[in-house]
């Protein structure tokens, strides 16, 4: 194994609420109020819809996609979701420092050094806004591909919380069939005087529609008895990815880290009005880079 390599779950599509619109020549996150599937590849006009997309939409009576069905490839819930404060630099692009509150993993010139993380609040290296709690979660959507998934990116703490929540409470109130459980990715909305009483949106996880609690634990255990006797190793995938994740420091590279950063961190590469004299943006920089190239 390459040492130093990000090595991810298999990543076939994204899921997101949201996508990046331009205006006035700056490209801005928008939010939406349903998920979007797509896939990996981008076009001039975004990312390229993913046929599934259209497969549950077709399922719904608004066309609004709200709900997605899901199981969980790990039965560890932080394999399915690695949730940590995280900061970017901004002029190139690659993850600078990370860490969950209590240690991190910070980058030099000089190499990678552990440091003691006090949270984004109380440290200084993170004044002004620039690291925020960052979370990456893996589901399997189908059975387009059946150790292939999709990745649910997000910033926001509404949604961090929830599926860090209720991935523990379902691990513990299954027994630990966490992967064998029919769940499914919903849309909530909530308002805040924050968000000046309008709605805001974020994810949660839950059993999905039509089954109880109870229902669910038992068709858990059944699909996790037709494993056991396939001889499907759920520890030792497990453990796998485990090992995998714990190759690299940082586990964003930086082929993704732009798109990132146009996502959750628009004030990084946004492009100011023409007529405004202003340092390159990170846009600009890699632009220019891929025409050296």
């Amino acid at each position: 194994m390459i040492k130093g390599l990000a090595i991810t779950p298999p990543v076939i599509g994204r899921i997101s609420i949201g996508r990046v619109t331009e205006k006035d020549g700056r490209r801005l996150p928008e939010k939406d109020d349903q998920f979007t599937l797509t896939t990996q590849v981008q076009s001039p006009e975004g990312w390229l819809l993913h046929p599934l997309d259209a497969e549950l939409r077709d399922q719904t009576e608004t066309g609004k996609l709200r709900t997605i069905p899901v199981t969980l490839p790990f039965g560890d819930p932080d394999l399915n979701f690695r949730a940590e404060y995280t900061l970017f630099d901004r002029s190139t692009g690659r993850p600078v420092c990370a860490g969950d509150g209590e240690q991190c993993r910070r980058r030099h010139e000089e190499g990678m050094e552990q440091l003691p993380c006090p949270a984004p609040a109380h440290c200084q290296f993170a004044a002004g806004g620039k690291c925020k709690p960052y979370g990456r979660l893996n589901v399997m959507v189908g059975d387009y591909d059946p150790l292939g998934t999709f990745i649910f990116r997000t910033t926001g703490f509404n949604s961090i919380r929830t599926l860090m929540a209720r991935l523990r409470y379902f691990q513990a109130v299954s027994g630990g069939l966490l992967a064998c459980l029919p769940l499914e990715l919903r849309l909530r909305g909530k308002s805040t005087t924050q968000s000046h009483r309008t709605p805001i949106f974020y994810v949660d996880l839950g059993i999905r529609e039509g089954l109880t609690l109870e229902a669910a634990i038992t068709q858990a255990r059944e699909i996790a008895q037709q494993r056991q006797a396939s001889g499907y190793d759920q520890d030792a995938l497990d453990q796998a990815a485990r090992s995998a994740l714990a190759n690299s420091a940082f586990e964003d590279d930086e082929d993704e880290t732009p798109v990132i950063l146009e996502e959750f961190y628009p004030d990084a590469t946004t492009k100011p009005p023409a007529n405004t004299a202003q340092p390159l943006s990170l846009a600009d920089k890699l632009e220019q880079r891929a025409k050296a190239q």
